[in-house]
């Protein structure tokens, strides 16, 4: 058992409580609080050895703790928060935590933009996963194929899904300028999150800084039919390649064909069928594609996982017939 010592401001948010989690598996104590504890989280962090206090105070915070990790929807005010600043504790935000307990030294593909983040790593999750690659992940729905949505493991691929809304009270940069990526996928970018930006601009100027944190080995898949994604990766110091239906695309989506069961389309030279309906994914899937051969993954292992992808919970899901 490591001597470090974790507490969780907020432990019962998904991403805190899957984290925490990973923490204990990782061999570390791990105590947390939150105003609401009820199951299945409460259930779920209990039953990994994590001890939970309800609600806010001070005290909640044992002796022991060596870090304390603050969620997102912590603000100055908050007891705890003011008890930590108080005693001079270490803090870090959950994308810290991720960046050095989880992320660094792996190869990290994090999937960006305004729509469609969940759908492709959720697919680019299990075409690792269908590999043999036993990927971690952390996306913001639940793969019907893996059942959660946060899975932290030994291998080299971590899938990402990143986020550009701000990290923390003490840290307003984007969440996935933490995630130290190999390969960052540019789904689109609109106007979102009107409570933390002005207006498109910043939310442009602030997916181009992810561009800069990608390494000169690694790469950007933009995409290509979005005049805003052009724009933030205009002056990307990372190699980028635009996806898309446009003749100016590098990776060209092209023999598009709508089947009532799913949807077939061609992406260098490779024919694809994902059981999912509609142009948009059929973009989801052709860029989850190009992050997998960029992995190093044959175009018959992709068509594998493709066919037994089984979707996401409450998107496109059947519910009944009538």
């Amino acid at each position: 058992m490591s001597r470090e010592q974790f507490h969780f401001v907020g432990v019962c948010g998904t991403a805190m409580g899957s984290v925490a989690a990973g923490m204990i598996e990782k061999g570390y104590t791990v105590t947390g609080s939150d105003q609401s504890v009820y199951p299945p989280m409460s259930t779920f962090l209990q039953n990994k050895g994590v001890k939970i206090m309800e609600g806010y105070r001070a005290g909640n915070i044992p002796d022991e703790t060596t870090t304390v990790v603050i969620g997102n929807a912590i603000s100055r005010g908050n007891d705890e928060a003011e008890a930590i600043l108080d005693r001079r504790l270490r803090y870090l935000s959950l994308p810290e935590i991720l960046k050095e307990y989880f992320l660094r030294g792996r190869r990290n593909y994090v999937v960006s933009g305004t729509h469609g983040k969940t759908t492709t790593s959720s697919i680019l999750a299990w075409l690792f996963e269908s590999a043999g690659k036993k990927p971690g992940f952390m996306i913001g729905g639940i793969p019907a194929n893996f059942g959660q949505g946060a899975r932290f493991t030994d291998s080299d691929f971590m899938v990402m899904e990143g986020d550009e809304y701000d990290t923390a009270f003490f840290d307003k940069r984007s969440k996935f300028l933490h995630y130290l990526p190999e390969l960052v996928v540019m789904n689109n970018i609109e106007f979102d999150h009107a409570d933390i930006y002005n207006n498109l601009d910043e939310i442009i100027l602030t997916f181009s800084r992810l561009l800069k944190v990608v390494p000169r080995n690694g790469l950007a898949l933009i995409n290509g039919d979005d005049p805003n994604c052009l724009i933030a990766a205009r002056e990307s110091p990372c190699p980028t390649k635009k996806v898309g239906f446009g003749e100016s695309c590098d990776l060209k989506i092209s023999n598009i064909e709508y089947l009532p069961t799913g949807s077939c389309f061609v992406i260098e030279g490779e024919a694809y069928e994902v059981p999912m309906v509609g142009e948009f994914n059929v973009r989801n899937a052709a860029m989850a594609v190009c992050s997998a051969r960029f992995a190093g993954l044959e175009p018959e292992e992709i068509r594998k996982g493709l066919l037994s992808f089984e979707g996401i919970a409450r998107r496109q899901q059947e519910r009944g017939e009538v």
